[in-house]
């Protein structure tokens, strides 16, 4: 049985860089197949969904190149639309990007439901209200995802409520969609907006990424492109949380500062030291030996974000007074109570 043996008691200190984000490789990679052509992807974190993502694609005839230790080429020029195999896609959550990237290639699509981590009920129904939208018909059958159009039409489509994946989905479907879709209601977080930068760069016309309304005109071919994932706000804010915990001292690099607020903002409340270098933009945090309690609820972006949860949870165990917890977005979340 493989086992972590931690031996505490150390304050943390030190620099440390941030790796290119989770949620916004895992929705890039699938986003490479609209391109049919080399894209040359920076910053990519090594980590099981992105091999998995990549497994994927590369089962689908993709052909992937490591140009380093977080750089890779992935060229789909020569992919097939064959299904999305049952293994890889039941083993993370991401594979249900691979449902708008092939509809949007290829008008077609054959995924099954998504695994991931055990975070309750995640359903798609968004995403097929979507699909549905754009002219698509949809079936689900022995837990597989089968899509398919004759064309696919810009419309205006209105979530219901407040859908990452959904919102990921619909912009790689949409993208060569024909003619103007509106999205309303749509998510913020910082790799929505890195997708639709990424598409942008493939040739896309997409705007108000990081809004509630996000418009895109359709195109009728996207090209390669070479591009650099956004840093990792979650693992900057477990460093942070890590920080201080262990009254250390610990300098991040590879961060957008702006990404991270949500987290400093309540780190400060507690009594953290959090300084943002103006010349680097690293962010600097020390730990103390008092802080107070808080009270937190999880969000949609800007909101404090959800899988931040658990580290600050814990961190507020240490505070002096009674801090209320709310989580708002994932119904198993406090599993680990």
């Amino acid at each position: 049985m493989e086992k972590f043996i931690i031996k505490g008691g150390t304050p943390l200190k030190g620099e440390v860089r941030i790796s290119g984000a989770k949620n916004a490789a895992v929705a890039i990679i699938p986003a490479a197949i609209l391109a049919a052509d080399k894209c040359i992807l920076d910053n990519v974190p090594s980590i099981s969904d992105v091999e998995v993502a990549l497994e994927i694609l590369s089962s689908m005839g993709a052909e992937i190149k490591i140009l380093g230790k977080s750089k890779i080429e992935v060229d789909t020029s020569r992919i097939c639309d064959g299904a999305v195999p049952y293994e890889l896609a039941r083993s993370t959550r991401g594979s249900s990007y691979f449902l708008g990237a092939l509809l949007g290639r290829f008008k077609k699509a054959s995924v099954p439901l998504p695994g991931g981590c055990d975070l309750g009920s995640r359903p798609i129904d968004q995403h097929i209200k979507c699909f549905e939208a754009l002219g698509a018909k949809a079936d689900i059958k022995h837990g597989i995802v089968d899509l398919s159009a004759d064309r696919l039409i810009g419309t205006q489509i209105y979530f219901d409520k407040v859908t990452v994946g959904g919102t990921i989905n619909a912009l790689l479907a949409c993208a060569q969609a024909e003619g103007l879709t509106i999205i309303e209601n749509a998510a913020k977080e910082p790799h929505i907006v890195d997708l639709a930068n990424f598409l942008n760069s493939m040739g896309a016309d997409i705007m108000g990424a990081g809004t509630d309304v996000i418009k895109i005109k359709g195109v009728s071919k996207l090209h390669g492109t070479e591009y650099s994932v956004i840093p990792d706000q979650i693992e900057a804010g477990t460093f942070m949380v890590a920080a201080a915990a262990t009254c250390g001292d610990i300098t991040l690099t590879n961060v957008i500062p702006k990404h991270l607020e949500p987290i400093t903002a309540k780190l400060k409340k507690i009594g953290v030291y959090v300084e943002i270098e103006d010349d680097t933009d690293n962010v600097r945090v020390i730990g103390r030996d008092h802080y107070d309690g808080t009270d937190i609820k999880t969000s949609p972006h800007p909101g404090f974000p959800t899988d931040m949860q658990p580290q600050m949870t814990t961190l507020l165990a240490m505070a002096s007074g009674t801090s209320m917890v709310t989580e708002s977005i994932f119904d198993t979340r406090f599993k680990y109570v």
